[in-house]
């Protein structure tokens, strides 16, 4: 956000109630009561009061950050939407990894206001009409989109993060960018000349429909999802993060299916480093032990108090537990358990 200082006078930045990124002034004038933090004074010509449009724009890529590449995207953006608010989701995707991309952002899209856009850049190099073989489907066919889901705008490829996002839900409205096939110096790298280009016309207020088309039908690639039985849930391992922690799949709410008192035990890999209460806190443990939560997405997480694979090993490293493997809630009824070495 800019905000441009009247002729007649300064202004007090103390009494603004709007973000500001910089405060620009006719030259000559002088900024009065700067007392806020954060805020840069740039010198400028105008002569106007006014404020530009501000659009939040995130990024979620496997780019990595050893080379250059986020900071050529971000040059990008840069120019082609000067009013842009850049955040980044993450740039740590493994390769081509849509589900880990989904997940990511799906964590969070909600936490950004509604309008937002949202690129992905993972796996998103189009397979175009051109590349099929006789007798192949053109169900591998793979373009740009853009996803409208809860007022956020995701801009991606059609190559399963869609339906690995989306889970369960529907979407507003898809579309398919397929001018891209016009666009042959777009295609490798998709996410600095393609993606941008379309954030760039939502941002100009353009009708979906004028450069896109509408679509019913996406590429489905779904979270497994925890299996019930009549005393037990058995999960997966969906994702591990920097610290080593172990998300799975089984949510606060399946929990809840067999009650809020019904003792319980989590098991993965060994038995002995099962687990049988639901701490509110890492540190409620411990220092080095093994404690359960439900994690800000309300998922069942399994982690080390103070443990982080840079230090001391992380939960996965300590357990040996991997992507996609089983973690096991079972539950104990009253008159569930027939005998005390059915515990044991």
């Amino acid at each position: 956000m800019i905000i441009y200082a009247k002729e007649s006078g300064g202004i007090d930045a103390n009494q603004l109630d709007i973000p500001v990124t910089y405060i620009q002034l006719k030259s000559n004038y002088q900024l009065q009561c700067l007392r806020k933090p954060l805020i840069l004074v740039k010198l400028a010509k105008t002569q106007t009061l006014g404020s530009s449009k501000m659009q939040i724009i995130t990024l979620t890529s496997d780019l990595g950050l050893k080379d250059y590449y986020v900071a050529s995207v971000k040059a990008r953006l840069m120019q082609e939407i000067p009013e842009a608010y850049c955040v980044d989701i993450s740039h740590q995707i493994k390769p081509f990894d849509s589900l880990e991309a989904a997940y990511q952002l799906r964590n969070c899209f909600s936490e950004f206001p509604k309008g937002t856009i949202h690129l992905v850049g993972v796996d998103c190099e189009p397979f175009l009409p051109y590349k099929l073989q006789p007798g192949q489907s053109d169900n591998v066919l793979s373009y740009p989109c853009i996803l409208l889901f809860q007022e956020h705008y995701i801009i991606c490829s059609d190559n399963g993060f869609i339906g690995a996002f989306l889970g369960l839900d529907t979407p507003q409205a898809l579309y398919q960018y397929k001018a891209i096939e016009n666009h042959p110096s777009h295609w490798n790298f998709m996410l600095k000349y393609c993606f941008i280009g379309l954030a760039k016309q939502l941002y100009n207020n353009k009708s979906l429909g004028e450069f896109c088309e509408s679509v019913t039908k996406f590429k489905r690639a779904f979270t497994p999802l925890p299996q019930f039985d009549e005393h037990s849930i058995v999960g997966n391992v969906i994702h591990i993060d920097a610290f080593g922690n172990i998300v799975t799949n089984i949510f606060k709410s399946d929990f809840e299916r067999f009650g809020l008192d019904v003792p319980f035990t989590i098991s993965y890999q060994k038995r002995n480093d099962d687990i049988n209460v639901i701490s509110k806190a890492y540190n409620d443990v411990a220092l080095g032990d093994r404690v359960a939560i439900f994690n800000e997405a309300q998922r069942l997480e399994i982690a080390i108090n103070r443990g982080a694979n840079a230090g001391n090993g992380g939960a996965d490293k300590l357990f040996g537990i991997r992507l996609g493997e089983t973690v096991r809630v079972t539950f104990f009824p009253r008159g569930s358990v027939q005998n005390l070495s059915s515990l044991l």
